[in-house]
């Protein structure tokens, strides 16, 4: 942004510090998200957006030249995100059911990572701020990241956040066509979407040169009595993947919370599932599952399995039971309690799921 006036440079830093600042708090409280500690989760949040609303009005209140509306736009539509969000979660408190408020307020932190994500372009720190912590200052990465190819980038098929079956896709914006890409499908939870869904794992696929896939059940969650409903889907969607970008074969994971988990599980491990790994979080399972699954299917097969101690709506127990069963089935089960992670995504854990996917 060179040559932008000193009052622009000015409430640019001004603004943007405390609006990653507050994303960051949003993240740490989704992350939490506990009902019991819901009050203590809102406190986190301090005078954060007391501070972003100061730096915001000064922010509007600069002179902009016209050729920078778009940009002033845009990161004021983040900031209006992140406030709706720190107030949505204030307002939940005093509701008569605040978990509901609190997960519709905390759908606007992800609002705003979409707002956020075009800034990448212009601002080296946005850019760094969709990248693993691990990989902020790889200056080779920064640099390609900088070239942009065509066809790369965030995409959506068919998927408003009102409709169903559609699919949201992130392309690395420095893919090779002449290299195959690993493949990385994320299944949302329980009444969830998969253009929301697709933000938990930017971060990772962005670090990694990972094609993300973040498709959206075709009723109100995965189909899990009838899972060809949605097996088709995600067949028909890989198709068009496959048919667009080049995906290695030998690298791909199906990952998902809750429903999502659950449908990673009842989907993975049938037979003619093209998915090299499995990563449930937080997912239901019952060892009959197993009665439906071919044992070659299923021997030495990686499984990531990850749950909470803390989960109130799958207790631990099931994910303990889901270990034993597969482990026994001769899956090659990696297994994860975590001590403080409620019914919640951990996407601290990502780089961890990385890891053990993309090792030979």
């Amino acid at each position: 942004m060179s040559g932008t006036s000193d009052e622009i440079v000015e409430a640019i830093t001004q603004l943007l510090p405390r609006l990653l600042g507050m994303m960051d708090r949003l993240a740490l409280i989704g992350r939490h998200m506990h009902p019991p500690r819901l009050a203590e989760l809102v406190d986190w949040l301090g005078d954060g957006d007391a501070d972003l609303v100061l730096a915001r009005d000064h922010f509007r209140a600069a002179a902009w030249p016209e050729g920078m509306g778009a940009f002033r736009d845009q990161l004021d539509l983040v900031a209006s995100h992140v406030l709706r969000a720190a107030e949505g979660l204030r307002v939940a408190l005093t509701s008569t059911n605040a978990m509901l408020g609190a997960y519709r307020a905390m759908r606007h932190a992800t609002r705003a990572q979409e707002a956020l994500y075009p800034v990448t372009a212009v601002l080296p720190t946005v850019s760094q701020y969709f990248l693993e912590p691990g990989y902020r200052d790889d200056p080779d990465l920064l640099a390609r990241l900088r070239q942009p190819v065509q066809d790369s980038g965030v995409m959506h098929s068919d998927n408003e956040t009102a409709t169903r079956g559609g699919f949201s896709v992130y392309v690395p914006e420095y893919y090779d066509a002449a290299r195959a890409h690993p493949v990385i499908v994320a299944l949302h939870g329980g009444a969830g979407h998969g253009r929301l869904f697709l933000w938990n794992w930017i971060a990772e696929a962005r670090s990694r040169g990972a094609i993300l896939i973040a498709p959206t059940a075709v009723g109100d969650t995965w189909s899990l009595m009838d899972p060809p409903v949605d097996t088709a889907n995600i067949t028909r969607i890989l198709d068009g993947v496959r048919a667009r970008w080049t995906i290695d074969p030998a690298r791909m994971l199906l990952t998902g919370m809750s429903d999502g988990g659950t449908f990673t599980l009842l989907a993975g491990l049938d037979e003619d599932s093209p998915f090299t790994h499995l990563a449930p979080v937080a997912a239901s399972f019952h060892p009959l599952l197993l009665t439906m699954t071919e044992p070659r299917r299923i021997r030495g097969l990686p499984i990531l399995l990850t749950h909470g101690m803390l989960d109130w709506m799958f207790p631990i127990s099931v994910g303990r039971t889901a270990n034993r069963t597969l482990t026994a089935a001769g899956a090659a089960v990696t297994y994860r309690e975590i001590e403080d992670l409620s019914h919640a995504y951990p996407r601290d854990r990502n780089p961890e799921i990385m890891d053990w996917f993309l090792t030979p």
